[in-house]
């Protein structure tokens, strides 16, 4: 997994659910390449036209708030985002965010310093964001060393494969 990340700004504001990252209608796909192709359609339906690999999503307070589907998580995955920074995240989404190999890491009123395109960097192991369009550093709150290792992994079930010897 890449220490640092580097990426432009998809950014959205608050309340962003399940709903919007996956819409409910494309809940019989279960092939990740066919799920990502759908990923935040409810809330942009050119951000699978613009998004590259590693791009970042920046959103205001609960991002992922609602329904329990594991496929918001995989569809960002599957389209390449790198890494979700927000104010907050709804519970479930972010542990399943998390359990995927989804990074996610709060940082407080990122959703007012960035605008969509920024070009961002961000230090995985320090929580450090830097802006790189407007010079602006920002702190979110570092992840555990646990969380790291789930995410370099790959996801909690590659995680528990290789400490049992199965990976």
């Amino acid at each position: 997994m890449q220490q640092i990340l580097k990426g432009k700004a998809f950014v959205y504001g608050a309340n962003i659910d399940t709903d919007q990252i996956y819409p409910g209608r494309f809940l019989d796909l279960t092939d990740p390449d066919q799920v990502g192709k759908h990923a935040m359609e409810g809330a942009d339906p050119n951000f699978v036209k613009e998004v590259q690999p590693g791009d970042l999503i920046v959103a205001s307070t609960n991002f992922g708030c609602g329904s329990s589907r594991e496929h918001a998580a995989v569809t960002l995955k599957a389209a390449g985002v790198g890494a979700i920074l927000a104010d907050s995240y709804g519970r479930i989404f972010y542990r399943n965010a998390i359990n995927l190999g989804v990074p996610l890491l709060v940082c407080p009123g990122i959703g007012q310093k960035v605008k969509r395109g920024d070009s961002l960097s961000l230090d995985m192991t320090t929580g450090t964001v830097t802006n790189l369009s407007s010079g602006e550093t920002m702190q979110a709150q570092p992840l555990s060393e646990y969380v790291m290792n789930i995410l370099a992994s790959g996801g909690i079930k590659p995680l528990i494969k290789q400490q049992y010897g199965q990976g």
